[in-house]
């Protein structure tokens, strides 16, 4: 994530001296804008009060006046004032939050990584210390997630390497003639270190789609078209094991985005192992390229996935209490966030609108470098 260089770009009020004045009253404060807002109206109120009070007193014949009647005119016109002081007072207030309403429907509409400093412009100043603190809470938390990713990254990376190492000397033991017992021993170490070598590219992947890492430096404009065709065919090898049609619709003129190949490379495989998992086998698997947006699809015919787990399964080391697959539990939640490094939409359509389940990425079209702040789910 892009650092702030200064005091401004932090949400920090450069002049703070004249946002915090002295007295009961600082400029810039809601009390202040209460009493220069309200106050006005209040006396209005006070004036017309008074005002029917002589009239009550000095105009009106008291003798054709009974006592009750009085009384009761006098209730009624304060009924009155108090329902204009009230309307006065509630105004005022709203107008004088309006600013905090702002304030929270940015917060509402960020996305769950954007840890970017809020704004104090035409914030209240009383106010203003909680913004800073939470913007200080903000700092911090952003620098802790970046040092754990970091962190990840670099205990992936090292462990690689022993990985496969161990990969190695399993494969050459069972190239030898071995009693049953040791080489069923054999292949479970070979398996396991498959498994821990593709959760070490996994986290690798994930490092890497980090908006610290800024992925947008790697961008180049490519056809979707032509790279799902190309990234596609690596998996009909896999597809046909499985007895599974791999199906691309695609139009025949280019469609222009901007992003990193590898990261894409990972996002549709990922999908693709995804859905060879959880999908029908014999079955198909659809990839579909739309044009406006740019948008890539991958279909399954699969059993689908529960309305109450779909948020879920994009959570990291996330897996369905119901699945008999094997798996790390990585595999959407690195399709999120390099679509978040793509400044893309995701969608998923399962049960009980689609009886499989239909992923959905839609690219912003070629912006390169482009920084926006999207809803992870339309």
């Amino acid at each position: 994530m892009a650092r702030p260089q200064n005091k401004a770009a932090e949400g920090v009020d450069p002049r703070p001296q004249q946002r915090h004045g002295k007295g009961p009253l600082p400029a810039g404060s809601l009390a202040r804008y209460l009493v220069v807002r309200l106050l006005p109206a209040i006396l209005l109120l006070v004036l017309l009060d008074v005002s029917a009070t002589w009239v009550l007193t000095h105009k009106l014949d008291m003798d054709v006046w009974m006592l009750e009647d009085f009384f009761w005119l006098v209730v009624i016109a304060q009924i009155l004032l108090l329902i204009l002081f009230a309307w006065v007072v509630v105004r005022g207030v709203r107008a004088g939050l309006r600013s905090v309403n702002h304030l929270a429907d940015e917060i509402s509409q960020r996305s769950i990584d954007d840890m970017q400093p809020l704004s104090v412009t035409r914030v209240p100043t009383e106010i203003e210390p909680l913004i800073r603190h939470t913007n200080d809470l903000l700092k911090r938390l952003d620098a802790s997630i970046i040092a754990q990713r970091r962190f990840v990254g670099h205990a992936a990376h090292q462990l690689r390497t022993p990985l496969a190492g161990l990969k190695l000397e399993s494969e050459l033991m069972l190239a030898r003639t071995l009693p049953d017992d040791v080489r069923v021993r054999a292949e479970r170490i070979k398996a396991v270190s498959d498994r821990m070598i593709r959760l070490g590219q996994q986290l690798l992947v994930l490092a890497r789609a980090d908006p610290s890492a800024r992925p947008q430096d790697s961008f180049v404009r490519i056809d979707l078209c032509e790279w799902v065709q190309t990234s596609g065919a690596e998996w009909i090898p896999q597809t046909r094991a499985a007895q599974v049609e791999l199906d691309l619709v695609a139009p025949d003129y280019p469609v222009w985005i901007d992003a990193d190949p590898l990261l894409l490379d990972e996002l549709l495989g990922n999908l693709i192992d995804n859905a060879l998992r959880y999908g029908s086998q014999p079955g198909r698997i659809k990839l579909n390229v739309g044009t406006n947006p740019p948008s890539l699809t991958v279909e399954d015919d699969g059993p689908g996935i529960p309305d109450d787990e779909q948020e879920r399964v994009f959570d990291a080391f996330y897996r369905s209490p119901e699945s008999k697959v094997g798996g790390s539990g990585l595999g959407l939640a690195i399709v999120r966030e390099i679509a978040n490094a793509h400044g893309a939409w995701w969608k998923l359509t399962s049960r009980p609108d689609y009886a499989g389940t239909r992923i959905s990425v839609i690219f912003p079209g070629p912006r390169k470098g482009a920084q926006l702040t999207r809803h992870e789910r339309i």
